[in-house]
């Protein structure tokens, strides 16, 4: 079935977060505001917040039935029809939850796959997106699935979600393994690509979503990739030389953001076109130092870099946006030399180009 999105009536949410015990309600509290903003990309409206303190998920509903029985009666009495959870549900627990409230249920990772869906550009970020769709689906694709699929449409049901869900597995097993094959095509090309800066020194710009990589990228290279004050403008990973006064040899790559709770699907199937920072020479860790939990996205941003086998590259820290936060005062996080820039208003770039020359001509 596909479903035609010009007709399909925008969707307004109740975000649901857990916490362990009272000391971490804070901390969820910031995860749903981020979980609105991620909502808000994908086109829907977030018309309540709730947090249940849990010691445990319910192996059943994630959540208790109290609170179960409460957001039936607040979708109805708010003209919600949508519940987006901040945690990753079991298949179970999503379709149980679904049965319990009448309404569309997704959680963290499906929102985030659903705006890569929207967002992908580029033939291997599609392939990439698609992938990572399907491996997530997968272990979901059941009847109670294709109803889900058809009934509701809207936020999780876009690219695979619209027409894969209705086929069986065996289908779905071979079409990822087509994937796979395709993008190992597109990495060999990536790999000759490669092989032709081998000469450059090689910068890698990273950090949290909406950090203002792509901003610091075009100031540095005069180049003129997209960028907006929302989730994950950037999917692609586009490599331009660096413009200076010196005569250097400096390529930089933008990259995609990185974002707390990434499916780790997503992670697996970007893994080709995130090597370009595991081989970089050296990373720009780009913070936003105007976010209240710029800490945590440091470390979050360390922690996927991680996964990728990118974390002993060298890396410069930039705190970004400074214009937003004029007392801030860098903190101690690692040994990584840092600078204050403002990429919009172009403040204190040359001394971050000066570093850069600098280390590429210690190569």
């Amino acid at each position: 079935m596909v479903i035609d999105y010009s007709k399909t009536e925008t969707e307004k949410a109740i975000l649901v977060g857990r916490a362990a015990d009272s000391r971490q309600r804070a901390e969820v509290d910031a995860s749903l505001a981020e979980l609105g903003r991620l909502s808000l990309t994908a086109g829907a409206t977030v018309v309540a917040k709730r947090i249940q303190t849990r010691a445990h998920p319910d192996p059943a509903t994630f959540i208790g039935k109290g609170l179960v029985a409460e957001l039936k009666e607040q979708l109805q009495t708010d003209g919600a029809n949508c519940v987006i959870f901040d945690d990753t549900l079991s298949p179970a627990q999503q379709r149980n939850l679904e049965d319990a409230l009448e309404a569309k249920v997704v959680d963290r990772p499906i929102l985030i796959l659903d705006i890569f869906a929207s967002r992908a550009r580029s033939r291997a970020s599609r392939l990439q997106v698609e992938l990572a769709q399907l491996q997530y689906t997968l272990p979901r694709l059941t009847g109670a699935w294709v109803h889900f699929s058809r009934q509701y449409g809207g936020i999780g049901a876009k690219g695979p979600g619209e027409t894969q869900l209705e086929i069986d597995r065996r289908r779905v097993r071979t079409r990822i393994a087509n994937l796979k094959a395709l993008l190992k095509k597109l990495d060999r090309q990536r790999s000759t690509q490669r092989k032709g800066r081998q000469a450059m020194f090689k910068i890698a710009l990273v950090g949290y979503t909406n950090a203002g990589k792509s901003t610091l990228f075009n100031v540095l290279t005069r180049a003129n990739v997209t960028t907006a004050d929302m989730l994950f403008t950037t999917l692609d990973s586009t490599t331009r030389q660096m413009i200076t006064r010196h005569p250097c040899r400096i390529v930089i790559s933008d990259t995609v953001g990185f974002i707390k709770k990434l499916p780790h699907q997503l992670v697996e199937s970007f893994k080709s076109t995130l090597e370009e920072v595991s081989l970089a020479d050296l990373l720009i860790q780009v913070v936003d130092c105007s976010a209240e939990d710029f800490e945590q996205r440091y470390v979050q941003t360390r922690q996927v870099l991680a996964d990728i086998g990118a974390d002993r590259v060298p890396y410069l820290l930039v705190y970004n946006k400074i214009d937003a936060n004029l007392d801030f005062v860098p903190p101690s996080l690692g040994s990584a030399p840092s600078f204050l820039v403002s990429a919009s208003k172009r403040q204190g770039i040359a001394a971050l180009q000066s570093e850069l020359v600098a280390r590429s001509q210690k190569l």
